[in-house]
């Protein structure tokens, strides 16, 4: 779809592919690549000292059915050195198709071998499939500043949104199903309980004898996560409060089990208007105006008094 093609509006094309301002894309790209190089040493941090055990190695899916050989130290440093450069060129919007396609394909090769270890992470789906879809806007004229609107950059923002909700949907669709696709088995359970046993520290420690609290958060948590949807449906201050509600409730789980959505929070700025961050900034930080310059002043004349014949006057 052309730059200035613009969907009918309410069509199901114009919803999955609406004309944004392509400044979303460019501040978006940027953030997210600068995320990927503190994912590499924060959160995904062990690809290279676990390929010092290949016997403990069990790829996933998409590992097997693209037939990824086993990590070894040399490929996890040939990753990381890739990524770092990759992330820093496309940071700064050089390349913007090639270098997002190889962090794409890096970094879902470098969280494949991290995840192959027993261990999935499921907060970093909304951030694989950004890093996949950004690159097909291509570049971005003006970068932060740009002016042009397109479906490209519309249709990009939107699987990231998607993909953000599903994380939530997903997950709670993988609660019912460890239950035995009943309702009430996971939030009538004790998993809370359980969750906070293991990890002992945090708010959850002085939740413990209120078991009924307990699952109550449980219930909340579930029908939270199975009405995320309406997201993707929601705009002005309606999206807002949506998205302080979940801002809040991972600042809630960090407390009550120091566990963190990292990678998933960063993807909700696919819901912001991006595009109004370089004139808010401009508008609080005008450039200084040079100085008016200041017209000399006349210099008094030192020519010797005459008289009115002409001869000059006597001292």
């Amino acid at each position: 779809m052309s730059a200035d093609a613009t969907p009918r509006r309410g069509s199901v094309v114009g919803w999955f592919a609406p004309v944004v301002p392509e400044a979303r894309v460019a501040v978006l790209r940027s953030v997210l690549y600068l995320f990927v190089l503190l994912d590499l040493h924060l959160v995904v941090r062990d690809p290279i000292p676990l390929s010092h055990h290949p016997d403990l190695y069990r790829p996933l899916l998409l590992a097997r059915v693209l037939h990824l050989p086993p990590p070894s130290l040399p490929l996890a440093w040939t990753l990381y050195a890739v990524l770092v450069v990759g992330c820093l060129v496309g940071a700064f919007g050089r390349a913007p198709r090639l270098a997002g396609v190889v962090v794409a394909a890096a970094f879902t090769w470098w969280v494949a071998i991290g995840f192959s270890y027993g261990k999935v992470d499921h907060d970093h789906l909304a951030l694989v499939v950004a890093l996949w879809v950004l690159p097909t806007v291509g570049a971005v004229p003006g970068g932060w500043s740009a002016t042009r609107r397109s479906a490209q950059a519309g249709w990009a923002l939107r699987c990231v949104q998607v993909a953000v909700i599903a994380t939530y949907f997903l997950s709670a669709l993988a609660k019912i199903r460890s239950g035995g696709w009943t309702l009430t088995s996971w939030p009538e359970s004790y998993i809370l309980t359980w969750a906070i046993v293991r990890r002992p520290h945090g708010l959850g420690q002085f939740l413990l004898p209120y078991p009924g609290v307990l699952r109550v958060m449980q219930w909340g948590s579930i029908l939270a996560e199975l009405s995320s949807v309406v997201v993707l449906w929601l705009r002005g201050r309606a999206l807002l409060a949506a998205a302080l509600f979940w801002m809040g409730f991972h600042v809630f789980t960090v407390a009550l089990l120091y566990i963190h959505f990292a990678p998933t929070v960063v993807c909700w700025l696919a819901f912001a208007p991006l595009e109004r961050l370089v004139p808010w900034w401009r508008a609080r930080h005008p450039p200084l105006e040079p100085p008016v310059p200041v017209p000399p002043r006349a210099v008094p004349s030192r020519t010797a008094p005459s008289r009115t014949d002409g001869q000059p006057v006597s001292r």
